[in-house]
């Protein structure tokens, strides 16, 4: 299990939220999931920690 790092400051979140939504549009509808997909899994390898994916992931899903 990774350390964790600390959290990200809201501008920064900012930023990353820009970079993000910036990037699904480049990808385009009909490849934004295919770029989500890549992008979990480069940053879950990032993490380098399963069950903090996991629990990401969970979080993630709550309130759609």
């Amino acid at each position: 299990m990774t350390t964790p790092q600390a959290a990200l400051t809201i501008p920064s979140l900012e930023v990353v939220y820009d970079t993000l939504a910036t990037a699904i549009d480049q990808a385009g509808a009909d490849k934004a999931q295919l770029f989500l997909v890549k992008l979990a899994l480069l940053n879950a390898n990032a993490l380098g920690d399963p069950e903090l994916f996991e629990r990401q992931v969970s979080i993630a899903l709550q309130d759609l």
